[in-house]
Order: structure tokens, then sequence, then C-alpha cells
């Protein structure tokens, strides 16, 4: 006795769109390895019914693999070839465009006095002395200079 709780019972119409997905190749290799994965555990009448490790082996993929695609196809239909939706959205970035042109600004400009030039922590001290930005890091800093050709303050002559 199987103790499988998703049992995968393709249609004749589901087989067929399974098989045009993996033969034309032009999907997401984690969308052809579900396709594969399902055909191969379909238990209906015109399914090969292999067991999770058999079906795993096959595909090159981990049983436990396997158990989540059966799970998924039972639950959520075709929507499980798709790609999964973030559960939360990316982070924000830390500047919007006019506070990153301030910073760059201040970046360019001449370091205060007693300083060659600018490091990222002073450049990070001056934006929240000037209230640009409530708290910022140095490493933020590092990363909004990196997409520019900024040279923080060092003249070009030398």
């Amino acid at each position: 006795m199987s103790r499988k709780q998703y049992h995968i019972r393709l249609t004749g119409a589901d087989r067929v769109k399974l098989r045009q997905i993996i033969h034309a190749g032009r999907s997401a290799a984690r969308r052809l390895d579900r396709a594969r994965i399902l055909l191969l555990a379909d238990t209906g009448t015109a399914g090969p019914a292999l067991t999770d490790r058999e079906v795993a082996t096959a595909v090159d993929v981990s049983s436990r693999t396997v158990a989540r695609v059966r799970m998924a196809w039972c639950i959520q239909g075709w929507e499980a070839l798709e790609r999964k939706v973030r559960a939360t959205p990316p982070t924000p970035p830390r500047l919007d465009g006019d506070q990153e042109a301030h910073l760059i600004a201040i970046a360019c400009s001449t370091p205060p006095a007693g300083y060659a030039r600018w490091s990222l922590r002073l450049l990070a001290d001056r934006v929240v002395e000037q209230e640009i930005v409530e708290a910022i890091s140095y490493e933020t800093v590092r990363q909004v200079l990196k997409k520019t050709t900024s040279s923080r303050g060092v003249s070009s002559g030398m």
C-alpha cells in the first residue's frame, strides 16, 4: 500500500501538454524538470506510476523534490510548473535619485580641512549632518558611489 498522500492522475490532454513543454525545450530548467516528474509520477491508466525514488533517479533530483512537485500539482494544478511568487517584496533602495545626487555632489566637492580626500565614513557623516537622510552606513555610500566614476575629491592631475 502506498503512503503517498498526493497522487498524480493526468488526463490525456495534460500528458500531451506536458510532452509539448518538454519537447519544445524552450522553458526554464525547473519547469522542464517538473513536467518530467509529473509524467513519470502519473498513476493514471496511461502513466508509468514510478515510485518517488525511481522518478528522482530518472530526472536527477531528490525524492523530496518529487514529493513537493506532486503536492503542488494536486493543490495548484498548472501553476505548479511556474516560478513561485516572492512572499516578501525586495527591500526598497536606501536613497532615492535626489539623495544620490546630493551624495555624489558632496563626494565631488573639496574634502574638509585636514583631509586629502573623502572617506566613505566622512561622506556618510556629512550626508546625515546635512539632513539628506536620517541615517546611512558607509557601505551604502560605497554602493552608490560604485555606480559612478566618482573620485571622492582627488584632482585628475595626480
